[in-house]
């Protein structure tokens, strides 16, 4: 499992990855109580689907396809998000028990085996963007470069300057954070900026252990809301999230944007190092940006709960769920099982089977 953890997420040792969540833990609690439930909650038949998600897949399971499944087969559905990594740590600790859990890369996924799961399916990617405030003090220089008529070197020079108000997420707790200090070391060599710039606009020791600039830090859930009550001038996003809230966004090239699996071994080249509060400070490896999926056991679920997960996560990966993400900017992936089938609940089995 763990070369599958390598090629299908943000690439971190199981022995780091835990000790980076220990030190986590508490920014994971208050990211991950930020959103709660759907707004469908009322089923035809016992049994909800409760689901814990990276925060940037809020809209659409929440907003699309948490509804649309309920209607699909009246079962309940309620969703948490927050960094997936955190997530992973209050899963393992006990402080959530979710039936199902949607993580931006496996390795959050994986370090949960084989306690409560043994599998997980990739099913999706979503590129990383540069969001803008539209009306910041800079808008022009990255209205002009998402139209294709100015420099994305123009872009990075912006955000370094004194002043700059950007957002990002947590390394510490979320794929995303991780992901986007390493497009920024990405960047500098793709552009042929100067090797300060990446301290310039991230702050000292962003991709050495020391953190950054901590003001630049929000949680996954509310760093979208900062930026459009005009608070940022920019943030990290993923497109499919830029897509679904209408942010104004620069695309990047797919040589930076983490966003096909084909270029692993290019992103592999970024490397970050996440501090923790004791042992060992974690390496981490740039991989694509893609959407996994499980199905925890939680020796809490009833019966019904366990059938309404297992229907969740087959929904999620029929075309008519794909069809959902794809409509809200994701890029669909085949279906790929990580793990041996016979783990499986045969509801999902049969499912990788219809779609591909």
């Amino acid at each position: 499992m763990a070369a599958a953890v390598a090629a299908a997420g943000v690439s971190l040792s199981l022995v780091a990855f835990s000790t980076v969540a220990s030190a986590s833990a508490s920014a994971s609690a208050s990211a991950s109580a930020s959103v709660s439930g759907g707004r469908h909650a009322a089923a035809h038949r016992a049994g909800t689907a409760d689901v814990a998600f990276a925060g940037s897949l809020l809209a659409v399971d929440n907003e699309v396809v948490g509804p649309a499944f309920e209607r699909a087969t009246g079962y309940g559905y309620t969703g948490r998000g927050g960094g997936s990594i955190g997530l992973s740590h209050d899963i393992g600790a006990g402080e959530i028990s979710p039936g199902v859990f949607e993580s931006v890369g496996a390795a959050p996924i994986a370090a949960l085996e084989p306690q409560f799961t043994r599998w997980y399916v990739r099913f999706a990617s979503s590129p990383l963007v540069l969001a803008y405030n539209p009306h910041g003090p800079d808008a022009a220089v990255f209205r002009a470069a998402a139209q294709g008529r100015g420099s994305l070197a123009a872009v990075f020079k912006a955000m370094a300057r004194p002043g700059f108000l950007l957002g990002r997420t947590n390394p510490a707790t979320d794929p995303q954070g991780q992901a986007f200090v390493m497009m920024v070391e990405l960047a500098q060599r793709y552009l042929h900026l100067p090797a300060p710039i990446v301290d310039q606009i991230l702050g000292a020791g962003a991709t050495t252990g020391s953190g950054g600039n901590p003001s630049q830090i929000f949680a996954e859930t509310a760093l979208d809301s900062h930026l459009e009550a005009g608070q940022l001038d920019a943030a990290s996003a993923f497109l499919s999230q830029a897509v679904q809230l209408h942010l104004a966004y620069v695309r990047l090239p797919a040589a930076i944007d983490f966003g096909d699996p084909a270029d692993a071994a290019h992103y592999a080249s970024a490397h970050l190092v996440v501090p923790a509060a004791t042992g060992p400070e974690a390496v981490v490896h740039g991989a694509p940006l893609v959407v996994d999926v499980a199905t925890l056991r939680q020796p809490s679920a009833t019966k019904a709960d366990v059938s309404a997960s297992d229907a969740f996560v087959a929904y999620l990966l029929s075309s008519a769920g794909r069809r959902a993400y794809a409509k809200e900017g994701f890029t669909l992936l085949p279906n790929t099982l990580f793990g041996p089938r016979s783990a499986v609940p045969v509801r999902v089995r049969r499912e990788l089977r219809r779609v591909r």
